[in-house]
């Protein structure tokens, strides 16, 4: 049996990013997908529909290698606004390193993900609009997250070995 998607309506477009983004609240991330898709496949740049597909993948990070971090970067990446794409990009490098350190992975191998979410927020604080202090927040997350924890986790522990003359 086979069976094809149906399109949505061109006007239907902003009530199924507000579905979307409800479903997203909800915590049903595939629901969310779906429907991106949907606006996607008949507005490939719609905007809003990139940004909460992007979200939504990066909802589902659970730090394995099964993560599907380059697709919300390229969602991420398609975004026309520079401080758009600066901060959601800082957000999925911020949200891949919080998965993969709930998931054991040293916190040394993390730093750098950790590095650069701030400087994708730092990025986006420079060029933000009046008001918006939200990369602030973000790189204030990252910061005690980095802190919650002693600085030697942050750092490899390189072992050094003496060989006898």
């Amino acid at each position: 049996m086979e069976y094809k998607l149906k399109s949505i309506s061109q006007a239907g477009i902003g009530e199924a990013n507000a579905k979307a983004e409800f479903y997203r609240l909800l915590n049903e991330p595939e629901e969310t997908e779906s429907i991106c898709k949907d606006v996607l496949a008949i507005d490939p740049e719609n905007q809003d529909a990139l940004r909460i597909l992007g979200l939504a993948i990066s909802d589902q990070f659970d730090g394995s290698p099964k993560d599907r971090y380059a697709e919300a970067e390229d969602m991420f990446r398609r975004l026309s606004n520079a401080y758009d794409r600066a901060y959601y990009a800082g957000l999925a490098h911020e949200r891949r390193a919080k998965a993969q350190l709930r998931a054991g992975r040293p916190p040394h191998t993390l730093l750098v993900l950790f590095e650069e979410a701030m400087r994708c927020f730092e990025e986006a604080a420079r060029i933000s609009p009046a008001g918006n202090d939200d990369a602030i927040l973000r790189w204030n997350r990252c910061v005690r997250i980095l802190q919650s924890r002693p600085e030697s986790d942050w750092v490899q522990q390189v072992e050094t070995f003496h060989i006898a003359e």
